[in-house]
């Protein structure tokens, strides 16, 4: 290749973003979610909830005894389809919002989204306004660039290590836990997660920014498969912004609605202040991009531009793709209503879970070497190891019984009652005898049934075995 050929650059570097401040109706909402998630997130590990025989705390995550606490629910191992649950409702969820409004969980809801904003707001409480901003980004080092920098970075820093210290929290007494972490006596894995955490948060929202959205997060590479042309996106208006002539700035003649129609010149007054505010930094008048989050501050920022010049809102709105070329947006398709459907359903599967969910569990399974013994006396005895569950907070006391093998007996030794405490389990090996039943042979279907009572309420709960019977030798 010839040295003065041109180079073929295949990476091109980051071009930092520094978002403008603009105010309206999405800004509102969005600052509105941000305080109610900031205000969940940092306060829930304080909250006190009665207990009798765990910490009073309203959400705990208990990883040594692996029993996580939501208020008055208590997940227990044995509870964990919820969680599968729980993952396949936020995927339905997700599917069914993108389908209707795009990425507006991007836009209003991701935790990247939110805690970004906390960074570029107190970048801009320290450092001032966008053009502040670059002109101190562009500055030699100075008293001022050093002080502003810091405190920046510092306050960010602080940010960081709340977040990390308030997810710890969560997984232990919080006060407890909290004077632990500061007297230097807190388990090792809490200083880890704080640390992590801690970093992580500082990295994302503080250093990379749009960068996880737009290279980091799967969502922005699988939305399109998701999208039609009635799904709703944050849109320019070309026919209304561009006209005939295009685009074009106030100037002589160009000032007026009626000046910009004789001339052909659409409404767009080529002002860049929805460039200016977007959080990753792009032109929505290109068109739909997989870096838009749809967080609508371009929307915010249009607006403003038309009330001040008195002319109508909508340049920068919500729109599908069929009102843009001047349809209509029909919502309620086949696929949004599929969605919609298996949404419900499964909400309404998990809050049918949680609200009938039994005090107590019961797993057996057959001891199989032997499968079987004849005794002496002729009858075939069955061993079985049978795990019982207490998932209420009281100690109870459980009898056990035989329900569908007439005639057999079952030995659980010395052990008459099974007494189990508050949010635990035991084993039990049992025996059960049968004299073998005429005409029936191979594995005979019966029930263990456990009983006991929980405060006023008596709670039974029972667990399909098989006796497997030799038969008659008659």
């Amino acid at each position: 290749m010839a040295k003065n050929a041109e180079e073929l650059i295949l990476f091109e570097g980051r071009v930092p973003i520094y978002p403008r401040s603009v105010q309206g109706r999405f800004r509102t909402i969005k600052w509105s979610i941000l305080l109610f998630a900031y205000s969940v997130y940092f306060i829930l590990p304080w909250v006190r909830w009665q207990r009798e025989s765990a910490v009073d705390q309203a959400v705990m995550f208990d990883i040594q005894d692996r029993i996580f606490y939501l208020f008055s629910v208590i997940v227990n191992p044995q509870d964990i389809f919820w969680l599968a649950a729980v993952l396949m409702i936020a995927a339905f969820l997700l599917f069914f919002v993108t389908g209707i409004a795009g990425r507006a969980f991007c836009g209003y809801f991701c935790f990247q989204t939110l805690w970004t904003d906390v960074y570029i707001l107190v970048e801009h409480l320290v450092q001032g306004e966008r053009p502040a901003r670059i002109r101190l980004a562009k500055s030699a080092w100075s008293t001022e660039w050093i002080l502003k920098k810091a405190v920046t970075h510092l306050l960010w820093l602080l940010v960081a290590f709340a977040t990390g210290l308030t997810f710890t929290l969560y997984w232990g007494d919080a006060y407890e836990l909290f004077g632990q972490f500061f007297s230097g006596t807190a388990p090792f894995p809490a200083y880890a997660t704080t640390l992590f955490l801690s970093l992580s948060t500082y990295v994302m929202a503080g250093l990379a920014r749009e960068q996880v959205c737009t290279y980091m997060c799967p969502y922005a590479r699988f939305q399109s498969i998701m999208f039609d042309k009635d799904t709703l996106i944050v849109a320019y208006d070309e026919k209304r912004g561009e006209a005939e002539a295009g685009r074009a700035k106030l100037g002589k003649d160009l000032k007026t609605q009626d000046e910009r129609h004789a001339s052909n010149v659409g409404d767009c007054i080529d002002c860049g202040f929805c460039v200016q505010v977007c959080p990753t930094g792009i032109d929505i008048r290109d068109g739909l991009q997989m870096s838009c989050i749809s967080c609508a501050l371009c929307v915010d920022a249009c607006d403003t531009i038309m009330d001040k010049l008195g002319w109508q809102r909508g340049l920068i709105r919500y729109a599908s793709e069929n009102e843009l070329e001047g349809g209509e947006t029909h919502l309620l398709k086949l696929k949004n209503i599929g969605y919609g459907l298996v949404l419900i359903a499964a909400i309404a599967g998990l809050v049918w879970s949680v609200a009938t969910k039994s005090q107590l569990s019961m797993a057996v399974t057959q001891v199989r070497n032997p499968l079987y013994v004849m005794l002496s006396d002729g009858q075939l005895q069955n061993s079985y190891d049978i795990k019982l569950n207490n998932k209420s907070e009281k100690t109870v006391v459980m009898q056990m019984r035989l329900e569908g093998l007439p005639g057999a007996v079952m030995d659980m030794g010395k052990i008459k009652s099974i007494k189990i405490g508050p949010l635990s389990s035991v084993n039990v090996f049992v025996r059960v005898k049968s004299k073998p039943l005429q005409g029936k042979s191979g594995q005979i279907p019966f029930r263990f049934v456990v009983e006991t009572d929980i405060g006023d309420e008596t709670v039974t709960e029972s667990k399909k075995a098989l006796f497997t019977m030799r038969g008659d030798r008659k």
